[in-house]
């Protein structure tokens, strides 16, 4: 397959803060290991991939998705005979930074932050995160994770430009990240968007007729279920479909990162670096029936009333917080005050509010603006009173 363009585990940039190695232990391994005991990690089990917490046991949420993304990724990179250790690092790691509800959070504390001449992006803020903001050893900041994964974490899903972003200039910009760091943004889609037909079909949203409407891929598997298992339910012919629908997905990313090296011709990982464009890609095949699913979810799924409405009210309450923290910066976290002559205050009050779990912003909402409702309307009574 393609050994030849493998990220070879000896020959890699270090660590910000030199560490001596591990008796038996790589340094994928410990970056892994770092990651996964991280509270950052942690805290992915609270925060809402599409259906928030409340409606079922059975959603997914920001961590089971991670897993199977890591799951995933780890297929293809075994396949293909690529860096299985640094595949799963960056799958782990890469949604990290991911803010309380979603992308609407996200894209709420990004209009926040624009206020102030700066920028909220979640993968960014994945690599804040592991270099700065987890606080576990005494030696150093953050996780001191090796270069390659922290240029993974960053480059998964889109280049970066020299000069454009003065504090990503260490991470090779210009330069394409490994074939393995390429193949995690797919591997990304696969995951959710399969993820997403189970979890709208558990809910009724969604029904095998519906999906098979608009993919015909899963029409031909949906026959094949129906022939093979007449009495099963409708529940497990569904499974019997998104499985082989994702044997479809991961078969095809696959194939086609195989062919896509082949035609460019590379025969090492210097090439994959230099190369104009990613190599990391999906057969036509495959793409098609990935942009059908898509389309499919987005014209059923994510644009439901319930959801949308959900969507509004959560970033509602995320610019409502952040500007109450902005505006009365005494009411931070001890952590968040003692940071107060070292960083701007918007900046610690997106960080605070990036790191919450779903349920946690929820109730320092509920605290802070209630009480702070409450003893305005008391002053204003006083006023009165006077």
């Amino acid at each position: 397959m393609l050994s030849r363009l493998r990220l070879d585990a000896q020959a890699l940039r270090g660590r910000k803060y030199p560490e001596p190695a591990h008796p038996y232990r790589t340094d994928f391994q410990r970056d892994r290991d770092r990651v996964i005991h991280s509270r950052s990690f942690r805290r992915l089990e609270g925060k809402t991939q599409v259906f928030a917490a409340g409606l079922s046991d059975h959603f997914r949420n920001r961590l089971t998705h991670t897993i199977e993304v890591s799951q995933i990724a780890r297929t293809v990179a075994v396949a293909l005979q690529l860096s299985e250790e640094y595949t799963e690092t960056l799958a782990l790691a890469h949604d990290l930074g991911h803010p309380p509800f979603g992308h609407s959070g996200e894209r709420e504390l990004d209009r926040q932050m624009q206020r102030f001449g700066s920028k909220f992006e979640h993968n960014r803020q994945a690599l804040r995160i592991v270099d700065v903001l987890e606080q576990r050893y005494a030696r150093f900041d953050g996780l001191n994770l090796t270069f390659e994964v922290r240029e993974g974490i960053i480059k998964h899903s889109r280049e970066i430009q020299a000069g454009l972003e003065p504090e990503l200039d260490e991470l090779l910009p210009g330069q394409m990240p490994p074939l393995e760091a390429q193949l995690l943004d797919l591997a990304d889609e696969i995951a959710y968007n399969t993820a997403d037909l189970d979890d709208g079909f558990a809910q009724g949203l969604l029904s095998i007729q519906n999906i098979a409407d608009a993919v015909p891929m899963f029409a031909q598997l949906a026959e094949q279920a129906e022939t093979q298992f007449p009495g099963a339910s409708e529940r497990v012919r569904f499974w019997e479909c998104q499985r082989q629908l994702i044997n479809v997905l991961v078969g095809g990313l696959i194939e086609g990162t195989v062919a896509a090296t082949d035609d460019a011709g590379v025969g090492e990982l210097a090439e994959i670096r230099q190369h104009d464009k990613r190599l990391a890609r999906m057969t036509p095949e495959s793409s098609e029936i990935n942009g059908q699913i898509r389309q499919l979810l987005i014209a059923r799924l994510y644009s439901l009333d319930r959801l949308t409405e959900e969507r509004s009210i959560a970033s509602k309450k995320i610019g409502e917080l952040f500007q109450f923290l902005i505006e009365r910066p005494d009411s931070l976290p001890e952590a968040g005050r003692d940071q107060l002559p070292d960083q701007p205050v918007e900046r610690i009050v997106c960080d605070y509010i990036a790191g919450m779990t779903d349920a946690y912003f929820l109730r320092v909402y509920a605290e802070k603006l209630a009480n702070h409702s409450r003893v305005t309307a008391f002053d204003n009574s006083a006023r009165r009173t006077i």
